[in-house]
């Protein structure tokens, strides 16, 4: 992990501790250090800020922020953050369609979404990164009860923390709390709909993830994750083999977690509501089931979840009509209705997403295949195809009179490397000349390998002196590795970008004029002399 990832991780627990107008003051201030502009700062920073806005209710400037983000991820090359941008944007959009429907736009939300999980296709190095960044799908999957795209997603940042360079920060539990919290969710609302053997099968996975929590909690909040599971363990015995025993454990751990700060209006205590109402039901105490139960309604407060608000007003219900109650039956009937029309309405949120990402992942594979062909497999650089392509696309992009400058590169004596060290060796060398010479060029220059031992260099809009520096870097930058021995020479011409393929001729005999004068160096063809050849004179 990269300081600046640091600082931006330390700024979002600050944030999320109650400091958002202090890390919004930080981020930004980091943010300006390169060019005194916001927008120009390093995706982490945005991140950050993002995070900020958002815990002061700021949504609509959280979602610009966001977009700030994705244009400095890919600036950067970032996969993960990409997907980090992409997922925080999708859901700032969900939370400000819920506070305003001329801002709901679910087919935005659902596209950002899949965008972040592709985006997350070609990997991401870092394990930290690569976490936040299946969390945030997994979330933004969460809320939209996307139940089955966002397991997978906690479970793939359940697998970051696992590298052996990720911090032990107690993310582990955490993520397979969520897991356990998910499933918990899952099966809430297959309840509602009557699928009962499907929501206990959810209990089951629910409690699996709960004991794996317990038992791996870390970090400085061990003791608040290790209750946590221990709550949804028992919530999950509640509907299956232990009725009796959840009853006594869940307010039990609940007393427990609200010595750490947890209060009773929490989703996460309000979550376990059903779960403790069910389980003394089911273990012959009724009147203490519906205490309870009416208890957590009467907590219900405006934001929590409606799916726990639905879950707790339908056990209510249950439990009055099982208690004799009249009254039940007809919120039984409106509530069940209702709870069938959510659920089809997820399943084709579920069939859009799954669509799309189809799409998504379908047109990666062709964009990969197509870069495999264009890609030399030994270098890692453009092969001559890719070359071809690049030539025929760069005068289109090209303003009248624009100058290119080319460099061809050859290594001196290769021939001789291969015979007296071995092909293996030949290509140790190969790797190594086309990293130098990625590193020697510009930012937005091309390189290519031409075959055998030879590379080529697109410069635009460089000028012959550009160029030859570039040259000279590279010759130098060869002559000084260590780890393989050779040197290289190099050749130099620059013209107008509508006669490229003549200029990449005059830089291969300038080539060839360096390895005659005993290689190791560069020459240059004149610049008169490449406009006059590119004029025909």
């Amino acid at each position: 992990m990269d300081d600046m990832t640091l600082r931006a991780l330390c700024l979002l627990e600050e944030a999320q501790a109650g400091g958002a107008a202090q890390v919004l003051a930080a981020a930004e201030s980091a943010l300006r250090e390169a060019t005194g502009e916001i927008c120009d700062g390093p995706a982490a920073m945005h991140f950050a800020r993002v995070v900020a806005l958002t815990r002061l209710g700021d949504l609509p400037a959280a979602v610009a922020a966001a977009d700030l983000m994705l244009a400095a991820a890919d600036r950067e090359h970032s996969v993960g953050w990409r997907s980090c941008a992409l997922s925080l944007r999708a859901n700032r959009r969900l939370r400000l369609g819920d506070q305003d429907i001329a801002e709901y736009d679910i087919e935005a939300v659902l596209r950002d979404l899949v965008s972040a999980e592709t985006a997350l296709l070609a990997g991401e190095p870092d394990p930290v990164i690569a976490g936040n960044a299946h969390t945030g799908i997994a979330i933004g999957y969460a809320q939209l009860r996307l139940y089955e795209l966002a397991e997978p997603q906690f479970q793939a940042a359940y697998e970051a923390t696992r590298r052996v360079s990720y911090p032990d920060n107690g993310n582990r539990a955490m993520w397979l709390c969520n897991l356990a919290e998910l499933n918990l969710m899952w099966a809430l609302e297959l309840y509602q709909v009557g699928q009962v053997a499907e929501a206990e099968q959810h209990t089951t996975a629910a409690e699996e993830y709960a004991v794996r929590a317990a038992a791996e909690a870390s970090g400085p909040k061990a003791e608040v994750w290790r209750l946590s599971a221990l709550l949804y363990a028992a919530c999950a015995r509640a509907d299956r083999q232990d009725p009796a025993g959840a009853a006594a454990d869940i307010p039990r751990y609940m007393a427990l977690l609200r010595t750490h700060g947890l209060q009773e209006q929490q989703q996460e205590l309000l979550l376990c509501r059903p779960f403790h109402a069910v389980a003394l039901s089911r273990s012959g105490r009724p009147d203490e089931a519906l205490r309870v139960i009416e208890t957590a309604v009467a907590a219900l407060s405006p934001d929590t979840d409606w799916l726990v608000t639905a879950a707790l007003h339908r056990t209510h219900a249950v439990l009055l009509a099982a208690n004799g109650s009249r009254d039940a039956a007809p919120g039984l009937t409106y509530g069940d209705a209702l709870a069938e029309l959510l659920w089809r309405q997820r399943h084709r949120w579920l069939h859009t997403a799954v669509t799309m990402h189809s799409y998504d992942v379908l047109r990666w594979q062709h964009e990969q295949a197509e870069r495999a062909a264009q890609t030399d497999p030994l270098t890692g650089v453009a092969n001559r195809r890719g070359l071809d392509n690049f030539l025929r696309d760069l005068p289109a992009g090209a303003a009248a009179g624009d100058c290119v400058a080319v460099l061809t590169v050859d290594i001196d004596r290769f021939k001789h490397i291969n015979d007296s060290l071995g092909h293996a060796t030949g290509d140790d060398v190969l790797r190594a000349v086309a990293q130098v010479l990625t590193a020697s060029v510009r930012k937005g220059d091309f390189v290519a390998r031409l075959g055998g031992d030879e590379f080529v260099a697109i410069l635009p809009g460089a000028d012959s002196a550009a160029a030859a520096h570039v040259a000279r870097r590279t010759v130098d930058a060869v002559a000084g590795m260590t780890t393989c021995r050779t040197r290289v020479s190099v050749g130099v011409a620059s013209g107008p970008a509508y006669v490229v393929a003549e200029t990449l001729a005059h830089a291969d005999r300038a080539m060839y004029a360096a390895k005659r004068a005993g290689g190791n160096r560069a020459s240059a063809v004149p610049a008169q002399r490449a406009r006059d050849a590119a004029a025909g004179g």
